[in-house]
Formats: C-alpha cells, structure tokens, sequence
C-alpha cells in the first residue's frame, strides 16, 4: 500500500486517544515508542479525542502518567470544540449540560444551568450522570425549545472491562422522542476535523487520521480528503469493518504499523 495521501505525501498525523494510544490509560503495545519515534523525525503530530470526563490539562496528565508526552495544547477535544460552537452560534445561551461536570473548565465563555430554563441541551459522553432524572429534566427542556447539541454520537468505547455504551444511542433515543436532530461538535463533525487541520497547518490532503472506529474517526475524515488508517485496536470489529460500505485506505493491526505505512519511518 501506498504512503501518498491523494494531495501528497502524508506530512502530519491526527491521532484517535482511546484505543489508538491506550485502553483504560494504559498505553497499547507500542504506542510510546511510536509517538516519541515520530517526535524524533519531527511528525507534527495532535491526538484528537471525543473523550469528555476530563479537561485537555487532565488528559495531558492522564498520558504523562502511561508514558506519552503530549501538551495539553496538543490535545484537541469535544468539549472545546463545543464550546466554540455554542460562542458562534448560540452566545449567552443557558446551557444544560447532560453528563458529568469534569470538562467545565473547558466550556470557556459557556453559562451552564442545573434547572430550567435553558436555551441548549449538550449531550456530553455517557457516565453516572446519565440518569432517568436527568434525561428526563433534558426531554422536557427540549420540547420546551431548548436547541439540542451533542458532543459526539459514538455507540460505545473500550475499557479494560470491556465495550461501553456511550452517548450515541442516548443522542438518537432523545431525537426520535423530540423531533429534533443534534448538531454534532466532536468527531465526525467536519468542523472539528477543519480544527485539526488548522493546529497542523497542513491541508487534509498530506494528513492521516488514525482511529479505532471506522465512522466517526477513519471514514468521517476521508470525507474531508485525509487518509483514513483504521486500527485494529481498541473497539474495532471485523464485523464492522466487513459490514460497512465504506472502505478505510489502510487497515493496521496497531499505531505502529503507522509510520513505515506512510513512509514517515
């Protein structure tokens, strides 16, 4: 398989966190090696994650702690993509938020209410705080005219005890019973994409995007014109894979395969 990306030589990678680098922040066979060897060649490299129960700063401690050196600037998150988006298209707003409270620091310029009335619903990952009540204050707020916005639409994610429900099916649940359809500010979104870009400074065509779920990681950025590496880390499902008309451009069996893949061993 080639290492060109249809624009050009691939320059500069986007990197999926959890099961890409690590499982429940332990990194996968490997991976350390591969990021400080790309470091080394001087890769540019940011790790675009949809994970929303910690702030850019903790997750930055979080892989200090498994071994990666990565700056919190480095780190691109839904949480902040959502941010932007609710500064851009909702200023002033009173904004629930659905999920735990770990990322508000994140939320910059974001007024956030327990109780209503709200103007926005945000839908953050599925954790504890994903409860009948306040699903249910969330519903209410929604056919009251609350705009829905969510910050991913993932179906599940790995830990070390196995697949994980996520915010997905949570986001769909709450569509079909409003009527509403969620704007998406994480991955896929082609904005946040747009933003991984813009941190490299590269155009998508010299870029991979390297991920564990084929929609919302691999083939949501081909659809922007970035290469699309699926790995078979983290969630991956061969079923998924073999079930879907879309097609990654490579299929590697870790992040380590990355760099000969695309020449930028």
């Amino acid at each position: 398989m080639s290492g060109r990306a249809a624009g050009g030589p691939v320059e500069g990678l986007l990197l999926d966190m959890d099961g890409v680098l690590t499982v429940s922040w332990k990194p996968i066979d490997r991976a350390v090696e591969t990021l400080s060897m790309l470091r080394r060649r001087g890769v540019p490299v940011r790790v675009m994650t949809n994970t929303t129960s910690h702030s850019r700063a903790a997750l930055s401690g979080q892989l200090r702690d498994a071994g990666f050196e990565v700056a919190p600037e480095e780190i691109l998150t839904a949480p902040v993509a959502t941010a932007s988006y609710l500064r851009a298209h909702h200023p002033g707003a009173r904004v629930y938020l659905l999920g735990e409270t770990g990322v508000a620091q994140d939320l910059e310029g974001v007024t956030l209410v327990e109780r209503e009335p709200a103007d926005v619903v945000v839908v953050g990952g599925a954790d504890e705080a994903f409860t009948f009540h306040n699903l249910n204050t969330a519903f209410r707020m929604l056919l009251s005219g609350a705009a829905l916005v969510a910050m991913h639409r993932n179906f599940s994610w790995l830990t070390d005890e196995g697949l994980c429900l996520d915010a997905g099916a949570y986001v769909v649940g709450l569509e079909a019973a409003t009527g509403l359809t969620a704007a998406v500010t994480g991955k896929p979104s082609t904005d946040f994409f747009g933003s991984g870009l813009e941190a490299l400074d590269l155009p998508a065509g010299r870029v991979a995007m390297v991920g564990d779920d084929l929609v919302s990681d691999v083939l949501a950025a081909q659809a922007v014109g970035m290469t699309g590496v699926l790995t078979r880390t983290g969630k991956f499902r061969q079923e998924d894979l073999d079930r879907s008309a879309g097609r990654p451009d490579h299929v590697v069996d870790s992040i380590a395969d990355v760099p000969a893949l695309l020449g930028l061993a």
